[in-house]
């Protein structure tokens, strides 16, 4: 198995460089969520950040840790939207090409978000499969950098840099709630949370209709993906050897929400915070709104990971 290369000092490196070209985002509460949940509820709003979600901050250090000689032909990735965005973002930063490959699926804010940033969206069949063949072939074909969306140390490090910002701002959580789709923002979180506060809770959460991450830490072996099935478009992604072992190390457990639960999470959000919220993002507050959680009396920490929704298309 690939061994695990993102410690607290990555991610405390990855800090520095991304500083002044990502924000640091917000940490918002409310009386009546904590009230519905028993307990008090810090969210760290990503969906503020760069480009809507907190992918810009990985996208950022894998691109900008690159030599100008290594970006001469540009960089390619693939993605359901959000590191898409971000890596032509960085790109654009650093004034070089990028090629995006989405699927064909895609919502239409995310196709938007990454053209406006200068991207050039490369659409394919929507499977992970077809995603990855057509990143390999514009690799070859071009020599351009190859930032994968969850499977690279330096995009890890870049996502566990939000929990540096939310312990600084809330110390002395009790639990803290992780989205789990590829596992690079769950692991990142995990190694630099766990590193602060090793006695505080993790836990992931994804959807039941892509819940290859839960399957695969039940039984300890990294399983097989399924065809995911879920409106959190984000989430469907498959664990990498890298990020398995990450999240194994890390996190205590792993539950699932039903796509149902995640909508009346956004809504909820919504009514209370006044803010979008992806499904995506909506997950972690999902297991405690439907009470699959008992975080009674303690301190949680939960993060919004973006707010990139097509407001045409709101699920309720």
């Amino acid at each position: 198995m690939q061994q695990p290369d993102v410690t607290l000092e990555t991610i405390q490196s990855a800090r520095e460089r991304i500083v002044g070209w990502t924000r640091r985002t917000p940490v918002l509460e409310n009386e009546t969520l904590n009230a519905l949940a028993g307990a008090q509820l810090y969210f760290k709003c990503e969906n503020f950040q760069e480009g809507g979600a907190f992918k810009a901050r990985g996208a950022t250090n894998a691109v900008f840790a690159l030599s100008a000689a290594e970006l001469r032909a540009g960089v390619v990735t693939h993605s359901s939207g959000n590191h898409g965005a971000a890596v032509a973002r960085a790109a654009r930063l650093r004034g070089v090409r990028a090629r995006i490959v989405m699927p064909e699926n895609s919502s239409r804010a995310k196709l938007e978000a990454v053209r406006r940033y200068g991207g050039e969206v490369l659409l394919c069949e929507p499977t992970l499969a077809a995603r990855e063949a057509l990143a390999a072939q514009l690799v070859r074909d071009s020599g351009a950098a190859f930032i994968h969306p969850y499977d690279d140390p330096r995009v890890i490090a870049g996502q566990g840099t939000i929990a540096l910002e939310l312990l600084e701002d809330v110390p002395d959580l009790d639990w803290l709630l992780l989205p789990v789709g590829g596992g690079g923002l769950a692991s990142g979180v995990a190694v630099a949370a766990k590193a602060m506060r090793p006695a505080m809770r993790l836990v992931g959460i994804e959807p039941i209709g892509a819940d290859d991450a839960q399957r695969s830490f039940a039984s300890g072996t990294l399983s097989r993906p399924q065809q995911p099935s879920t409106i959190a478009d984000g989430l469907r992604g498959a664990l990498s050897a890298r990020t398995f072992e990450l999240i194994r190390r890390h996190l205590d457990d792993i539950v699932t929400v039903s796509d149902e639960a995640i909508v009346r999470a956004m809504r909820t959000l919504w009514q209370h915070l006044k803010i979008i919220v992806e499904a995506s993002a909506a997950v972690s507050y999902a297991a405690v709104f439907e009470h699959q959680l008992d975080v009674s009396g303690a301190r949680v920490g939960i993060i919004l990971t973006g707010g990139n929704v097509d407001l045409d298309e709101l699920p309720w």
